[in-house]
């Protein structure tokens, strides 16, 4: 399997508040420079919630062409700050992979469950 490699200097932006997750490319590339104030092009990486909170996408720009990725958890909820709007500061230190960047978003366990674990 082939990892996806970040480059140094590399911010991680969570995008608070909740998403309209039927958005694709061209939606989300809005909303990062509408309500984010970034470029969607700049190389960082950006990430979504939707309002279940199952389900994140991820907007990435390469130098080559725009990646979305999307994730959901079969159990728990991906935590999220609480902000209404506007952006979170990035994650320090900066994964060197997006499925390492996708990982370090912590999954809430629903009661009574465990969370997901990943496996070696």
């Amino acid at each position: 399997m082939s990892v996806i490699e970040l480059r140094a200097g590399t911010r991680i932006w969570l995008a608070a508040g909740v998403t309209d997750l039927r958005r694709g490319f061209h939606g989300l590339s809005e909303q990062v420079q509408t309500v984010l104030n970034e470029q969607p092009y700049s190389g960082h990486v950006f990430v979504f919630r939707g309002r279940r909170g199952d389900i994140i996408k991820c907007l990435w720009f390469d130098g080559d062409g725009l990646y979305l990725f999307a994730k959901r958890l079969e159990r728990g909820r991906f935590v999220w700050p609480k902000a209404e709007s506007g952006t979170v500061s990035e994650f320090t230190p900066v994964p060197r992979s997006i499925p390492d960047a996708i990982l370090r978003v912590a999954a809430r366990p629903p009661f009574g469950r465990r969370a997901p674990s990943l496996i070696s």
